[in-house]
């Protein structure tokens, strides 16, 4: 039976749901636009599911019809005026965080998410936007750049050429363009994107969890290494795995013709 759980973080909480959680931002009368408070809170939201035992994958939502309006706009007039009081780690670490998570992550993307709404939502593993959803880097329109991360994340996502015309236009990327240049993976209708993301992470969290958090791990270090030590790396990472309960439950279960039961262990 699905176990649930609700972990108050301010202006973020946790929700578990079985073996999902969803984090939810939690600032809806803001339109979840983020302030210094939510970014401390949704930092330390994401660090507390990657401790949670029962959780092997992860949604973010908004509360109410918006993900993420971006950053707050008083917020960041104040801190043009005094740049010296404003912390500006908050939003790295909280980006770090997310694509340091070992677990599966799923950004449902709703309403809007334009500007530094937009760059939350590149660290995660999947994206699922809605068809209506405003969103794309429009920081140039608005006497600055994306620098959280847009500029290095983005062209590993979609391409330099496509990342260039993104940036540097500044206007909201259409949906369906998002999802054929692979910035996203699904669109789909407007009232479904939570319902859609939850789902997609459910079926993420049904495989072996020690086999996807290594999965995970070696596709993220593929940029970064030749082939040869890659190839290593991955193969180190599968030797981890022979043996584990859950290796020989997944291969019992096949050879049984029934789903397996999977024990991270």
């Amino acid at each position: 039976m699905a176990s649930h759980a609700e972990m108050d973080h301010g202006l973020a909480r946790v929700e578990t749901d079985g073996h999902r959680a969803d984090v939810v931002l939690d600032r809806a009368h803001k339109r979840n636009a983020m302030s210094e408070q939510l970014m401390r809170d949704l930092t330390e939201a994401f660090r507390t599911v990657g401790d949670l035992e029962e959780v092997r994958s992860v949604v973010m939502l908004g509360e109410g019809p918006v993900l993420c309006a971006g950053m707050d706009l008083n917020m960041m007039r104040e801190r043009a005026d005094a740049p010296e009081e404003f912390d500006n780690d908050l939003f790295p670490d909280l980006l770090d965080t997310i694509a340091d998570c070992p677990l599966p992550t799923v950004a449902a993307i709703h309403g809007a998410a334009p500007a530094g709404g937009f760059e939350l939502s590149l660290p995660f593993d999947f994206r699922v936007i809605g068809s209506d959803a405003k969103y794309g880097v429009i920081e140039v329109q608005l006497g600055t750049f994306p620098h959280g991360g847009a500029t290095q994340r983005l062209p590993r996502l979609v391409g330099m050429a496509k990342a260039k015309e993104f940036v540097l236009a500044g206007e909201f990327i259409d949906p369906e363009e998002a999802e054929r240049h692979g910035l996203v993976n699904e669109v789909v209708e407007p009232g479904a994107v939570k319902e859609r993301a939850r789902d997609l992470a459910d079926d993420l969290g049904a495989n072996a969890p020690m086999g996807m958090v290594r999965a995970k791990e070696s596709l993220n270090a593929a940029p970064e290494m030749p082939i040869d030590e890659g190839l290593a790396f991955e193969r180190s990472l599968g030797r981890e795995i022979y043996d584990t309960r859950d290796y020989r439950e997944g291969i019992q279960a096949r050879l049984d013709g029934r789903e397996p039961d999977f024990e991270n262990r």
